[in-house]
């Protein structure tokens, strides 16, 4: 099961973003860690290629950025008794335009995997990192 972003692009009717049911337990931590986030991906080498997350607002988007979707993240009660989330959990993903051109007809889903990223990535410390998986969207 993933959780598809909501469409943001003028025009278009489908997601071009999801999270795996992995990276949303992760970001769910990180959240508790380091309040609301944001993904941004970039172009280019090294760890230029992976999608990175910041405290939102940390990394300055502009017109050389285009917003892919915002995936919602809100705890949802398991059980009977347990109290609703404290607000919603929603994350922006942004990439660069440059970077989108490359990539305009590609789903994108954010999968966790063992190993260390970026230093200027949040999961950075967890001993794990964000990853993309795509897929020509059709």
């Amino acid at each position: 099961m993933t959780v598809e972003a909501s469409v943001t692009i003028p025009g278009e009717t489908s997601s071009r973003v999801a999270l795996t049911d992995s990276a949303v337990e992760l970001l769910e931590k990180l959240w508790l860690i380091h309040g609301p986030l944001m993904f941004h991906q970039s172009g280019g080498c090294c760890d230029g290629s992976s999608p990175m997350c910041y405290p939102a607002g940390e990394f300055i988007t502009a017109e050389a950025d285009v917003l892919l979707g915002i995936l919602d993240i809100t705890v949802r009660p398991h059980g009977a008794g347990e109290d609703p989330p404290a607000g919603e959990r929603l994350i922006e993903f942004w990439m660069s335009r440059e970077q989108f051109e490359y990539w305009r007809h590609t789903h994108l889903t954010v999968d966790v995997v063992p190993g260390r990223g970026s230093g200027f990535s949040v999961e950075a410390p967890e001993g794990k990192r964000f990853l993309i998986r795509s897929r020509l969207m059709g």
